[in-house]
């Protein structure tokens, strides 16, 4: 049966990531969506011949997005982002907001430990789970945040060539925007809604 053949490929355990965290045992509070602090991340690369990238993290249940550019798609750099981000928010709210990370199993988000450890310590500052090889849907709201950027930054752009200030436009925008998913709420609104009940 070729649909059972295809089901047990697409479960497979990644060969790069044999030690990754599964999504199989992610909380099950992150796959309701019912609170805050469960995100999924990605990465946003540069067409043939540019350089640049951008980091990308979805908030599962607001859709609140977060936009870093980088230098380019490699691990060094999406640990400096991840870096970047708790310095800015603060050790204690970083821990406050990102709960849980899923992602894919490409080569930039290999090396968990690094990403899940404070920046500061030895302390652990967010747990990582890894995607089923070849399952974008199990991170589907990042795929479809990945192509609201796309309006702005079309595939094929050299990233490196956006400012930072427009890429914080484009966050701005889009955490901004009425969304249907949410109500007609925007995810900043919503956001506000689930803090103060």
């Amino acid at each position: 049966n070729k649909r059972k053949k295809k089901e047990k490929q697409e479960k497979r355990v990644s060969y790069l990531n044999r030690l990754g965290r599964s999504i199989e045992i992610r909380p099950v509070e992150a796959s309701k969506r019912e609170m805050p602090g469960h995100w999924e991340m990605d990465t946003v690369v540069s067409g043939h011949g540019g350089s640049g990238a951008l980091l990308v993290l979805t908030e599962r249940c607001t859709r609140v997005e977060i936009i870093r550019k980088m230098k380019d798609k490699s691990g060094l750099s999406v640990l400096r982002a991840m870096n970047s981000l708790e310095r800015s928010f603060g050790v204690r709210k970083f821990r406050e907001m990102f709960k849980t990370i899923t992602c894919d199993n490409g080569s930039e988000f290999l090396d968990a430990s690094s990403l899940e450890r404070s920046y500061c310590s030895n302390q652990k500052r967010v747990t990582l789970y890894y995607c089923h090889p070849y399952c974008s849907s199990e991170r589907g709201s990042n795929e479809n945040q990945n192509r609201m950027i796309r309006r702005f930054i079309p595939k094929g752009s050299d990233i490196s060539g956006y400012a930072p200030e427009y890429i914080r436009r484009v966050e701005e925008w889009m955490n901004n925007y009425p969304r249907k998913i949410l109500n007609g709420l925007s995810s900043n609104e919503y956001m506000r809604r689930i803090m103060t009940v």
